[in-house]
């Protein structure tokens, strides 16, 4: 327990441990943590070193950094507007700013799902800018007048001679038609720093020119892009709501369903039983505002899916993940706390916690050699994993309402070994 010399360390004294793993809380335990890890956790008081910092928890409740598995960094910074009449140095200093919030609502770790972020995660590894880490996906991709199809109806597309769209000059989007341009779609991404990848296989809600119902990408095209990621010894993620949708997915060998709350129970049971992860967010409909009767209507129809889905996932012991996917309005940004602390609605407290913590960082892992932060464990309070630690004055065990009150209720944030807040 001893630390090396020149290295000083940071003990939190006396706090109620969940670790992310087990059920149970540990009452007066320490944790010690030097560099960027946590070098032990005892159920007795570490004896003190010289040059030790010592945070008194006083009895609050400690647990990891929590990790949201469906964000968009930059897509939650910025408007509409700001993505189509904006300045380009605008959307970055937004996303900026928006990552040091989502930092200090205690959010240590994202798996983005669209967005150029990969300078924008090196910047924070580096400790230029405060934020969380970041598994990015770069660009989402989409077939023309797919999910991610950001151009204007009267653009001609690509593949007839037209130019980009701005979405896809600031590398939110890809439009890629065909296995060929899907293949070089996948690994212009790969190369840009991507984690692991987002394909658009469905309609969606915030999109124009596709009703849910819609099929996008044909088997042949999604498995090249199955193959391709496979092929950097990573995986594919799918934004995708309906059946048909979600088993064409896993028929090309997605291993992430994104949301899937249009499923049935059979569909939900092939997920469990292909061992694939469905990565849900827990919708209600003022989560999103949509100016038109047409969005409007899709958002309604994929809200009123969320609890059936719910219930059939925890039946049928799917490996479930927890995001948000809250997309171009900044003002919903803090909401993240709030669907947070909706996760109870569905699970018990201590499922839900282990959710936004080991859960979501098992499904990170399946980045492989992509994973940035393989060196140590997320997700985890534990000897040797990384010191992403939150200090709540509550129990969220017995209040889940707790971590939905950051301003309020979270009193210290760590981050990668760094004290960010300390309000004690």
């Amino acid at each position: 327990m001893d630390t090396p010399p020149g290295r000083s360390r940071t003990v939190i004294r006396n706090c109620n441990l969940f670790n992310g793993i087990d059920d149970r809380k540990v009452v007066g335990a320490d944790v010690v943590f030097s560099g960027t890890t946590i070098s032990a956790v005892s159920t007795s008081p570490v004896a003190q070193q010289a040059g030790d910092t010592v945070i008194d928890a006083g009895g609050r409740f400690l647990m990891p950094g929590m990790s949201d598995a469906h964000v968009h960094l930059m897509g939650n910074a910025n408007s509409y507007m700001d993505f189509i009449m904006g300045p380009t140095g605008g959307l970055y200093v937004n996303t900026l700013a928006e990552a040091k919030s989502m930092l200090h609502r205690g959010f240590t770790t994202v798996r983005d799902m669209g967005g150029d972020l990969a300078a924008v995660k090196t910047a924070i590894d580096r400790g230029q800018f405060e934020g969380p880490r970041i598994f990015p996906s770069q660009a989402m991709i989409s077939q023309t007048s797919g999910h991610a199809d950001f151009a204007f109806v009267y653009q001609t597309p690509q593949a007839f001679g037209g130019g980009p769209s701005r979405t896809e000059e600031i590398g939110f989007t890809r439009v890629a038609d065909g296995a060929a341009k899907v293949l070089t779609a996948v690994r212009e991404q790969l190369r840009k720093g991507a984690t692991q990848i987002k394909l658009t296989v469905g309609g969606g809600a915030a999109s124009m020119y596709d009703p849910l119902n819609t099929l996008q990408y044909t088997t042949d095209e999604i498995r090249a892009a199955v193959e391709a990621a496979a092929d950097y010894g990573t995986y594919v993620a799918t934004h995708v709501y309906t059946v048909e949708g979600i088993r064409r997915a896993i028929d090309a060998g997605v291993r992430s369903i994104e949301h899937g709350h249009l499923a049935d129970e059979d569909t939900v049971a092939l997920i469990a039983e292909k061992d694939i992860w469905l990565s849900m967010q827990p919708f209600a409909e003022h989560d999103h505002s949509y100016p038109d009767p047409g969005r409007a209507a899709k958002n309604v129809q994929i809200c009123n899916g969320t609890d059936a889905v719910y219930g059939w996932a925890r039946k049928h012991g799917v490996k479930t993940a927890w995001g948000t996917d809250l997309l171009l309005e900044p003002a919903s940004a803090p909401k993240q706390s709030e669907m947070a602390a909706r996760l109870g609605e569905f699970y018990t407290n201590v499922d839900a916690l282990k959710m936004l913590t080991s859960g979501n960082a098992e499904l990170f892992g399946m980045a492989g050699p992509r994973n940035p932060y393989a060196a140590h464990q997320l997700g985890t309070i534990a000897e040797g994993a990384w010191a992403d630690m939150l200090l709540f004055d509550g129990d969220p065990i017995a209040d889940l309402s707790i971590i939905g009150r950051p301003d309020e209720q979270l009193k210290v944030i760590v981050k990668n070994g760094v004290v960010v807040k300390n309000d004690l």
